[in-house]
């Protein structure tokens, strides 16, 4: 598929939808609504034919001329709305395109086409499976290694920083004592720094403690970078939720556990399914502090992993490199599938309260 080809597509999308447009103002002007104008708006000039002939319905009839319709001024509109639709809609999906045709690309070339004249999966077998061949030789990947690396690495955040952060608003939101104020205010100064800042402080740390080339000890840096952001923002969760509850459990015999685990998170899943969805991706995004302190290539995590794809001079593979961005996004792409109502609600949450 060649440029020119994409250009066409466009061009004939935009009509096909300005002409689906007209025709469902017709079908509307005339009294009929519903799915069916819009399907028949697809065939070229018969939709339009269709519902200038038919009788006005007596029912939902909505009140203007045809002639308003065919205004060039209203045509010019709509054919602006969509263009401007299909343009960012294709602005969205050529990167996907591009990426899936790059990744079934038999060359090891940076493609230069939209998608390959000779598709393959090779490059998939070659991830997963751990040998392929590049030119005449034979080459190995830990393609395998590196996602069950980087896939504790993103569980076990996921899992002990909604544990901390959570326990950590909970006593911010719910209890007085000295210091608070200060300790909310060290955590908000401590959200401004760069994490980048810290890495000789970081390496010099692993060194001493024997961590290094360790990847879940990448765990303890990730959960305790996510605890300042989000503590603020499920503390202001946390306030929305009576205190009368707590109150009711405590004189029904309940332990501030109890109370914690049994009232507090069940009514915070929304704020705590989002914290749990972008602490699982940190991981899967981070590439400058794994490259720093994890140095044998099977314990590499797929940042760095899939950057010596394109960085190692002797072999440059950008359709392996296209693969493994395909295979990475998938359990992400799950994630965000099967918590989608939470992250709606978490985000709106967060936003409004507090």
């Amino acid at each position: 598929m060649t440029y020119p080809m994409v250009f066409m597509i466009m061009a004939v999308l935009i009509v096909v939808f300005v002409h689906q447009s007209l025709v469902v103002s017709v079908a509307k002007r005339k009294g009929y609504g519903g799915v069916i104008p819009g399907l028949i708006g697809l065939i070229p000039g018969f939709g339009f034919y269709y519902y200038i002939k038919m009788r006005k319905s007596l029912r939902n009839i909505h009140k203007g001329s045809l002639k308003s319709i065919f205004k060039p001024g209203n045509i010019f509109g709509t054919f602006v709305i969509y263009t401007e639709l299909v343009v960012l809609g294709f602005i969205v999906l050529f990167p996907i395109v591009y990426i899936i045709g790059a990744s079934m690309n038999p060359l090891s070339g940076l493609p230069r086409t939209i998608w390959p004249d000779n598709p393959t999966l090779d490059n998939f077998r070659f991830l997963l499976s751990g040998v392929g061949t590049y030119g005449d030789r034979e080459v190995t990947t830990n393609f395998t290694s590196w996602y069950w690396n980087t896939l504790r690495i993103a569980f076990f955040t996921m899992v002990f920083a909604v544990i901390f952060i959570t326990g950590t608003a909970y006593v911010f939101s719910r209890y007085k004592f000295k210091g608070k104020k200060a300790g909310l205010l060290a955590i908000l100064v401590l959200q401004m720094f760069p994490s980048f800042l810290g890495l000789i402080a970081l390496f010099t740390l692993f060194h001493t403690f024997g961590l290094l080339d360790q990847p879940l000890a990448l765990v303890v840096v990730y959960t305790a970078g996510a605890i300042p952001f989000n503590v603020w923002l499920i503390k202001g969760y946390l306030q929305s939720i009576p205190k009368e509850l707590d109150e009711s459990a405590r004189i029904d015999g309940a332990s501030k556990l109890a109370i914690f685990f049994r009232i507090i998170m069940p009514l915070s899943l929304p704020i705590i399914g989002f914290v749990a969805v972008t602490q699982f991706m940190a991981p899967w995004m981070d590439y400058i502090l794994p490259s720093f302190v994890i140095i044998s290539e099977e314990n590499w995590t797929l940042a760095v992993g899939i950057f010596a794809f394109i960085d190692d001079q002797t072999m440059i593979n950008y359709p392996a490199f296209a693969a493994s961005a395909i295979l990475i996004a998938v359990p992400i792409t799950v994630l965000y599938i099967a918590f989608q109502r939470f992250l709606i609600e978490g985000i709106t949450a967060g936003a409004n309260k507090g």
